[in-house]
């Protein structure tokens, strides 16, 4: 019989992560690399993603600004120069401003939805052609949020949620027209998990636990519960599953 854990391994993969100077863009990466894979380290902090570099056991850091146009080429030419081949793809990276609607500048809403959406689409469009061209299978796994699928009005982010509900069907979309192409695009819907985006909003807030509060599980999540999330989508695990939304919120969306 085969054995069905091997499926989750990634030996002579190649997978990027953007965001990987910390939060759980540092833990995707951690993962990625113990599941054998060698990684490629996106983010502005050139120190924090060279120092994560020496943790692993094959990695390369490629430090840029995911709002500049240049971005995803100077990522994906850093990554077939030094590893040859793209397979898997984390779109992490992200950013938010915390403010009512009614004062959230269209430049700062302008800015979070080039960060959050656009950069994503840039990147996976260079890495879908990468992987058509040379007849490579990819997994691109997009991480949303919960606030992509629901609104929460108490902690007011509408860039970012506006941006998340855009990554939940550009997720879709890219499926349905790559899929012949054996590139499967998916996304993971976080729920409420400590990072350094969420700490002044959510852990350092009464609203903030409120709304954490209301999940079934009645807890946020912890740093290792996406892990399996990542490598089901990441891996040969999830080979015939693509265009999905997959939320790790203990419940938070069901209710």
């Amino acid at each position: 019989m085969h054995d069905p854990l091997a499926d989750f391994r990634l030996e002579g993969r190649v997978a990027i992560v953007t965001g990987a100077s910390s939060g759980l863009g540092a833990r995707f990466a951690r993962v990625l690399d113990q599941a054998g894979a060698s990684v490629v380290l996106v983010a502005r902090r050139a120190d924090r993603i060279e120092s994560l570099a020496q943790e692993c056991e094959n990695a390369l850091a490629v430090a840029v600004d995911l709002a500049s146009p240049d971005a995803a080429d100077a990522i994906v030419a850093a990554t077939i120069a030094h590893f040859g081949a793209i397979d898997i793809l984390v779109n992490n990276a992200g950013m938010t401003h915390v403010k009512p609607a009614i004062d959230e500048s269209v430049e700062d809403f302008r800015h979070v939805v080039e960060v959050n959406l656009v950069a994503p689409f840039a990147l996976s469009r260079l890495v879908a052609r990468h992987a058509i061209a040379s007849e490579r299978k990819a997994s691109i796994v997009n991480i949303a949020s919960v606030l992509g699928l629901v609104g929460a009005g108490k902690i007011p982010q509408a860039g970012y949620a506006a941006s998340k509900g855009g990554v939940v069907n550009l997720t879709r979309e890219l499926a349905a027209q790559w899929g012949t192409a054996g590139v499967r695009v998916n996304a993971i819907a976080p729920g409420w998990f400590r990072s350094e985006m969420t700490n002044d909003t959510m852990f350092e807030t009464e609203a903030g636990q409120r709304v954490m509060a209301r999940a079934p599980l009645g807890r946020p999540g912890r740093e290792h519960e996406l892990d399996g999330a990542l490598l089901f989508l990441a891996s040969d695990a999830s080979s015939f599953v693509t265009g999905q939304v997959l939320c790790v919120d203990g419940g938070w969306t069901a209710i």
